[in-house]
């Protein structure tokens, strides 16, 4: 952000955040890291509909095809998922990355469909599609509109059965892959997880990471994937998972008339995983993150194991803030500790982490992990925790409907990686757990002389091996540098743009004491969300001398209350169960019935935080200790920089936190702070869910009635900036493999001028829009000068501003930029042809109703609306203009606010050639 800093997480460090993508694309559930809406919360006797075979229609096609179709009502959206049951396990030796190499090649075009084509039909469903590879399932995935499910159907079995895979377009993506393989490969964390997994399952086929490595990409032909393709990809060796706003009946005879006439295929045998416990083992490696990680792992089941569900309760009691290695925080023995838990299909690892200030000691950290987990591994878990853990992850299975493409991922975890009936199975398997067995498997696992231990030690920029973008999204389609005309059953089903429609209001109402909620009803689950947001701007509220206030604030509020210690809260939640958050921003999820405890208990942390002495005294100095490792990282000096190129000196986001500044504050600044800066007037609730409007106000209005605004209220908008100038700027950053460059300046106009949705309807054009856009096809297609390229606005209530972001070698960044500035200028000299006008309506259109295929994304909406002080029905106003606008006057918007000639350009990375 620009303009703002975001808030400061109140554990300073999720586990997956912090865990650095430790465990990076080969994720713990490798199918729900695309579901990332997907959230927490059911009584343990009951199976959702959604989640059993009820309401489910399910059938396998005579060519071995399975099929399961979900219906879900949430949105008018689908999600398709195919799930090859092949992954980089069964890859030639020597080819490590086979199966993902042919995964790209899946979007280089098939018979019926050329590359052109894919590219211009993905751009015009306006949806999001995308493919993961694993160690044992490939899978593709779309989310569109519902009513364009033969469009993606029609795609798949197209990719099934005649892929091209040409030795010219194989050429052509070998250098995509490789530039990825060698952004990933540099990153530090990729590089533990590199090693780790070559030491945890030496000898067996998961010894090498699904990515594969720049040598065996060289050394692949397009005849090498053809084989692969031809023994692995058929309808027998295949799951597909349909959920959407569709009719279950029809759909499945949509699927045999697609499907049926695609051959079986004799499969070939699969390799066996057996990995044998490794001897202990020490890793150090160096990193520049801000901070250290003393990291312990594990051998564990896999997510097909008759273990698993055992396995995935003793995780949850390892990483319980109630658990004695989250206990070594508020101690002040880690800035953060936690275990996760990351299971392939056939063999997994656990991994215990405990993170440490830059320039300190790591065998402190590291020697009281270790001491809390050989305690647990002879005495075990406290049976209380094991219990909550159950609860808690049967409850958690009610929420996968709250998310169309994160129920798609639940079906497709449970059939292609735990191989279960339906995701329901897991039900009595948890259920079944006891803590006897948690214990058992905690004796065996948590064994030091199998456990491989690691240091990641903060190093100076210029030592540190980090590439940065780790983990990131798959980048495959080319774009056409000609119009593209469309497969008959293409064009028909998406040549004619439909006038948007209104999309229905979400009822608003306001509190006794101004507190403004929001709430949309859906009943696809029986659970509520809530989400809150207090307006807060705290550059312009932390007093001066004591910048830091705010984050400490924040991170004390998981520390309990008036009422309740912080041991006596995390349990009282468990007990619900509910999942919340207290702070600036807040969240609770729940049960239907649960809804007034789990407010009851949002509110008490809310308003009545203990901020306790002791916790406060040890919170400030490790947030100290991390600020100062944050404030010499390249990525705080990137940012850094690109404020100061685009603001003024004195603006309020110039200002840092320091050590210093972070223990001058006292447990006074923060209950003043507190005081001044939590006021009900600046509070919006948005509650979703299975709830009525009349019921959410009656439980907000019992719970937060009581709370008062004291005092004037405080001014939270950021004045307002004069138009930059062009400047230019390096941040040394000698652990980069390739140049961060962001090409940025100042607006005139805010989100609130009718001219952004022109601005926005052109920069889908020109770099918003993708593997579409200008750009990309300038850029990477054309030249090879960038892996990936994007343009975006970034809106704040007084102001705005635009980018262009890419990355590039040292020597293309001056070429790189000489052609934004060229697309810039154009999109001023001339409107966007008419094709790449109806491109970009196209995608931005449809790709309206996928922001409500999510209980999360609708509150996400309302709440980022209600922060610039934009109606509710934002969206269908643009869409009205999108629908309407010429090119003309998508040129005459981007004359009248760009500048092309003032953007500031700012690189990080090793020194650029201009």
């Amino acid at each position: 952000m620009i303009f703002r800093k975001p808030s400061a997480a109140r554990k300073h460090f999720s586990l997956l955040a912090v865990t650095l993508a430790l465990l990076g694309g080969t994720a713990l559930s490798p199918t729900l890291a695309h579901a990332q809406d997907a959230a927490p919360g059911m009584p343990s006797a009951l199976v959702p509909p959604s989640l059993s075979s009820a309401q489910v229609v399910r059938a396998t096609l005579p060519n071995g095809l399975k099929v399961v179709i979900v219906p879900n009502r949430l949105a008018p959206v689908v999600t398709t998922e195919i799930n090859y049951l092949v992954g980089s396990a069964e890859v030639p030796e020597g080819f490590p990355g086979t199966a993902h190499a042919l995964e790209h090649m899946m979007f280089r075009g098939s018979k019926g469909l050329d590359k052109d084509q894919l590219a211009a039909i993905g751009t015009r469903l306006g949806g999001s599609y995308n493919a993961d590879t694993t160690e044992d399932v490939t899978q593709y995935f779309y989310t569109a509109q519902a009513q364009d499910l033969p469009v993606l159907l029609k795609i798949e079995a197209l990719r099934m059965n005649g892929l091209t895979l040409s030795e010219a377009d194989w050429e052509k993506e070998r250098g995509a892959i490789e530039q990825e393989v060698a952004r990933d490969l540099s990153s530090p964390a990729y590089r533990y997880l590199e090693q780790l997994q070559g030491i945890l399952f030496a000898g067996t086929p998961y010894e090498h990471d699904a990515l594969g490595t720049r040598p065996s990409f060289d050394k692949t032909t397009a005849a090498d994937l053809r084989d692969f393709y031809q023994k692995w990809y058929g309808p027998n060796n295949a799951v597909l998972v349909i959920v959407g706003d569709i009719n279950p009946v029809s759909t499945l005879q949509l699927v045999q008339d697609t499907f049926a006439d695609i051959p079986r295929k004799d499969l070939p045998q699969r390799h066996k995983v057996t990995p044998v416990a490794p001897p202990a083992k020490t890793l150090t490696l160096s990193t520049d993150y801000p901070v250290g990680f003393a990291t312990l792992a594990f051998p564990m089941a896999g997510s097909s194991s008759s273990d698993f569900a055992t396995a995935d309760i003793l995780s949850d009691v390892l990483s319980s803030q109630r658990g004695a290695l989250y206990d070594l925080v508020p101690q002040g023995k880690a800035l953060y500790a936690g275990f996760e838990y990351a299971p392939k299909k056939e063999a997994g690892f656990g991994l215990a982490l405990a993170a440490f200030p830059k320039g300190a000691d790591a065998s402190g950290p590291m020697n009281a992990m270790k001491a809390v987990l050989e305690k647990i591994r002879k005495e075990g878990v406290p049976a209380e925790l094991v219990e909550a853990a159950k609860q808690k992850e049967i409850a958690q299975l009610q929420f996968s409907a709250n998310s169309v493409s994160g129920l798609a991922s639940i079906w497709s975890n449970a059939l292609a990686f735990q191989n279960l009936d339906s995701p329901g199975d897991l039900v009595a398997a948890y259920q079944a757990v006891t803590p006897k067995a948690v214990n058992d498997l905690a004796a065996k696992l948590l064994d030091p002389a199998h456990a491989v231990s690691a240091i990641l030690t903060p190093e100076a920029s210029g030592k540190a091996v980090s590439g940065k973008g780790f983990g990131g999204a798959e980048s495959f389609a080319t774009a056409p540098d000609k119009p593209v005309k469309l497969p008959q059953w293409a064009e028909k089903a998406l040549a004619k743009l439909e006038e948007p429609k209104p999309t229905p209001l979400p009822a608003v109402s306001t509190l006794s004491n101004g507190i403004k909620l929001i709430v949309w009803p859906s009943h696809v689950s029986h659970t509520i969300q809530l989400s809150g947001q207090i307006r807060q701007t705290p550059e312009l509220q932390e007093p001066k001398g004591k910048e830091g206030v705010h984050s400490l604030t924040e991170a004390l509020f998981s520390y309990g209350t008036t009422q309740h210690d912080r041991l006596a809260f995390q349990k009282a939640l468990d007990d619900v169960p509910a999942w919340e958050d207290a702070g600036g921003n807040f969240s609770l999820q729940v049960l239907t019935p649960d809804f007034e405890k789990g407010v009851e208990l949002l509110a008490e942390n809310e308003l009545h935080p203990a901020f306790p002495e002791k916790d406060f005294t040890v919170v400030r100095t490790q947030l100290a200790q991390a600020q100062a490792g944050e404030l010499v990282s390249p990525g705080h000096l990137f940012d850094k920089a690109i404020k100061a190129a685009i603001l003024p000196e004195t603006d309020p986001t110039q200002r840092d936190a320091t050590p210093e500044s972070i223990m001058n504050v006292t447990r006074d600044d923060v209950l003043h702070y507190y005081q001044s800066a939590w006021r009900p007037d600046l509070t919006t609730i948005v509650v979703t869910g299975d709830i009525s409007p009349e019921k959410a106000q009656a439980v907000l209005e019992k719970a937060f009635g009581s709370w008062k605004a004291e005092g004037p209220v405080p001014d939270v908008n950021l004045p307002t900036v004069p138009l930059s100038k062009t400047s230019r700027a390096t941040v040394p950053d000698k652990s980069s493999v390739q140049n961060d460059v962001v090409l940025a300046e100042t607006l005139g106009l805010t989100a609130q001028n009718p001219d952004h949705f022109l601005l926005q309807l052109g920069n889908e054009v020109l770099g918003g829009g993708l593997f579409s856009s200008r750009l990309y096809r300038d850029m990477r297609v054309k030249t090879g000068y960038v892996y990936s390229v994007s343009s975006s606005f970034d809106w704040g209530r007084t102001r705005g501003a635009y980018t262009v972001n890419y990355g590039a070698d040292p020597d293309k960044v001056g070429k790189a930029q000489s052609v934004v500035m060229k697309d810039l200028k154009a999109m001023q000299s001339a409107p966007p042809t008419a094709e790449e006008l109806s491109l970009a309506k196209a995608s931005l259109l449809r790709s309206l109703p996928l922001a409500r295929a999510s209980l999360g994304r609708i509150a996400a909406q309302y709440l980022y609306l209600e922060d610039l002080g934009l109606p509710l029905d934002n969206a269908d106003r643009g869409a009205k203009v999108y629908y309407k606008a010429t090119g003309a006057e998508v040129q005459a918007a981007f004359r009248k606010w760009i500048r092309p000639d003032d953007l500031a350009v700012i690189v990080k990375g090793p020194t650029p050639t201009w």
